[in-house]
């Protein structure tokens, strides 16, 4: 008996949306897009470590490696929120905890929760809860720290101190005479390379934790700390000072540059997050042996925080892979397999320090006992808008070395996008 033609139709139809289904299906198991700004020496190496890590777990879903160079994710950035805005978010990204995360991705509806994944997968009490909740928000999390990273440190080379009889400086003081005596000397003192801006405004943060103090710094971000604080003109007074130090040629190099600058003896200092620290192993240096490493002068009791995260995206083409992705670097295999390599600690609180070298064993003590501050240049402290202004002002000032103009412009920057 032949089938009326409605019923021949209906069973096309199912044997139709079957294949969808099935190949659906199919394109979930098969891969992840992670979206990162991880290009450079040290935070490649992790990364690739931690994607081993991944397909050793889940050898049926390929990563797909979206990566974009700049520093700090100066273009990653430009190129995620085209993404995002525009409905093409990748699987997973890395994305700063605080002000960047939920201002820009969670406030506005691009993000999932995740905070039942955390209780389900056991780990919400593993995390140091400062740092977790760095990317909650009205009770919910929407991304997890995979990392710590230190922006107040500052690296030197031993080999030059030592041949110019200059010690590690202990204060603000100490250290601009450091300074001038490797400039005496005929060597770059403080190598500087901020051609993407950022890292001048990370030393002028640095430099406002030394004259604020920790509590007057976190207090610009709540409200009790005033932003015509004598102690924030007295940071770009310093600041003034330290840059009669830096490489003529800083604003033509990256901070990677900068960094080879003191790997290759031609600078002393350099004062860069210990992704730095990443970096120079990668050059083939030891911690402890060819460089050393202090707090920035005046800054020592104090951590700024710098944390990167992943979460999971609105619309997300592969959502039940992003939290494979999301569970392994929650996990404490994956924050031991990726920091050590990173030059950077743990967001977790159990991990196994003899997968440390000293460095990072040393700033997990102070991590431990210092006070917490969050970045502004590294998106944690504040909004967008400030940040850009900031670093816009600070650049300003290297070339004018108008201290008051600086002063008056910060304050103008956090009042209208602080306040």
């Amino acid at each position: 008996m032949l089938l009326k033609k409605s019923a021949v139709l209906s069973v096309l139809v199912m044997v139709a949306l079957l294949f969808v289904f099935s190949f659906s299906a199919l394109a979930q198991e098969g891969e992840v897009e992670i979206f990162s700004w991880w290009t450079g020496g040290g935070e490649e190496e992790g990364l690739n470590a931690l994607i081993e890590l991944f397909n050793e777990q889940y050898p049926d879903v390929e990563v797909i490696n979206a990566t974009v160079a700049g520093g700090a994710g100066s273009n990653a950035k430009a190129v995620l929120k085209t993404r995002m805005v525009g409905g093409n978010p990748p699987d997973s990204f890395q994305v700063h905890g605080g002000a960047e995360l939920v201002d820009t991705y969670v406030e506005t509806g691009m993000m999932e929760p995740i905070t039942g994944l955390l209780e389900e997968w056991g780990v919400k009490d593993k995390f140091n809860q400062q740092i977790l909740e760095m990317s909650s928000y009205e009770g919910e999390y929407y991304s997890i720290p995979v990392n710590v990273h230190r922006s107040n440190i500052m690296f030197y080379n031993n080999q030059v101190l030592s041949e110019n009889n200059v010690e590690p400086p202990t204060d603000l003081a100490s250290f601009k005479e450091a300074l001038a005596k490797l400039d005496e000397a005929g060597v770059v003192p403080l190598a500087l390379g901020d051609t993407n801006k950022w890292p001048a405004g990370q030393i002028f943060e640095t430099l406002l934790v030394a004259t604020l103090g920790p509590d007057g710094y976190n207090g610009l971000w709540d409200g009790s700390t005033a932003p015509d604080d004598p102690a924030v003109r007295e940071a770009l007074v310093h600041f003034k000072d330290i840059m009669q130090y830096v490489n003529e040629d800083h604003s033509a190099l990256t901070w990677q540059d900068a960094t080879q600058l003191v790997n290759e003896g031609e600078a002393g200092f350099n004062i860069m997050g210990d992704w730095a620290e990443g970096y120079l192993k990668t050059l083939g240096w030891t911690p402890g042996e060819e460089f050393g490493w202090t707090p920035v002068p005046g800054s020592e009791g104090t951590f700024i925080v710098v944390t990167d995260t992943f979460g999971l995206p609105k619309g997300a083409p592969h959502p039940e892979n992003a939290k494979k992705w999301l569970k392994i670097i929650s996990s404490k295999a994956g924050q031991d397999t990726f920091n050590p390599i990173k030059g950077s600690i743990p967001a977790r609180l159990d991990a196994d320090k003899s997968k440390y070298d000293p460095y990072l064993t040393s700033a997990m003590e102070d991590f431990a006992s210092d006070t917490l501050a969050p970045s502004i240049v590294h998106g944690s402290a504040a909004p967008e808008g400030f940040i850009t202004a900031m670093n816009d002002t600070i650049n300003s000032f290297i070339t004018t070395g108008d201290v008051d103009q600086a002063f008056k412009s910060f304050q103008q920057n956090y009042e209208e996008y602080v306040q």
